[in-house]
C-alpha cells in the first residue's frame, strides 16, 4: 500500500502545482516551459507506475460491502465518463465551452463509477482520491480566466461521443483481460 499512497500523493502534488502558486517558481528556475512539461511528464509517468503498481500489490481489506446486484450502474456511469475525457482533448468542443474542463468531469464520473463497485481500502484511496482531486481541480478552474477564445464547434462533440463509445465498446469487451473483472449489465 505505501507505493500506491506514494504514488497518488505524488500524482496529485504535481497537478496542483498552479493552484499552490509553485508552478510559475518551477517555471523559471527550470528556465523553460518545455522543460518543465518533460519533468512534470516524467514525474506522472512515474507516479502512475506506483499507483498501478501499488494498487496490484495491496492487501485487500474490505472496508465497506459494495451491494452487488446494484453494480451494473458503475458500468452505465463509465459511458459518460469516456466522452467527457475524450471531449477534454479536444480544442473547441460545445463541452469544453460549457464545462470549462470535460476531462476533470469525466475524472469524476470514474471515480464515483468505480467508489460504487469496489469497497476495498486500496480502491477507496485510489477512486476516491482521484474522485476529490477532480473536483478540487474543477472548482479551482472558477479562479481562472477561461482559455477557450475559439467558438465552439458540435463536430468535436460528436467526434468525442462516437470515439468515447468506441473506447467503453472496448473496455467493456476487454475489462476482464486487463483488470481481472469482468463487467456485468443488469442483475
Amino acid at each position: 500500500m505505501p507505493l500506491l499512497v506514494g504514488g497518488l500523493l505524488l500524482f496529485f502534488l504535481l497537478h496542483i502545482l498552479r493552484e499552490l502558486g509553485w508552478r510559475d517558481r518551477i517555471i523559471t528556475r527550470l528556465g523553460s516551459v518545455k522543460i518543465y512539461k518533460v519533468v512534470i511528464a516524467l514525474l506522472s509517468l512515474l507516479a502512475l507506475t506506483l499507483i498501478v503498481t501499488g494498487k496490484s500489490q495491496s492487501e485487500f481489506l474490505m472496508v465497506w460491502e459494495p451491494r452487488f446486484h446494484q453494480r451494473s450502474f458503475s458500468n452505465y456511469l463509465m459511458l459518460p465518463a469516456l466522452v467527457l475525457f475524450v471531449a477534454g482533448n479536444f480544442p473547441n468542443s460545445c463541452m469544453l465551452v460549457l464545462l470549462r474542463n470535460p476531462m476533470l468531469m469525466g475524472a469524476m464520473f470514474w471515480g464515483a463509477a468505480h467508489l460504487w463497485s469496489n469497497g476495498d481500502l486500496a480502491s477507496l484511496l485510489l477512486f476516491g482520491g482521484f474522485t476529490l482531486w477532480a473536483l478540487f481541480k474543477y472548482i479551482s478552474l472558477f479562479n481562472h480566466p477561461s482559455a477557450s477564445t475559439k467558438s465552439p464547434s458540435l463536430w468535436w462533440d460528436m467526434a468525442a461521443i462516437v470515439i468515447g463509445s468506441i473506447l467503453y465498446l472496448l473496455l467493456a469487451f476487454f475489462h476482464g483481460t486487463i483488470f481481472g473483472v469482468g463487467l456485468s449489465f443488469g442483475q
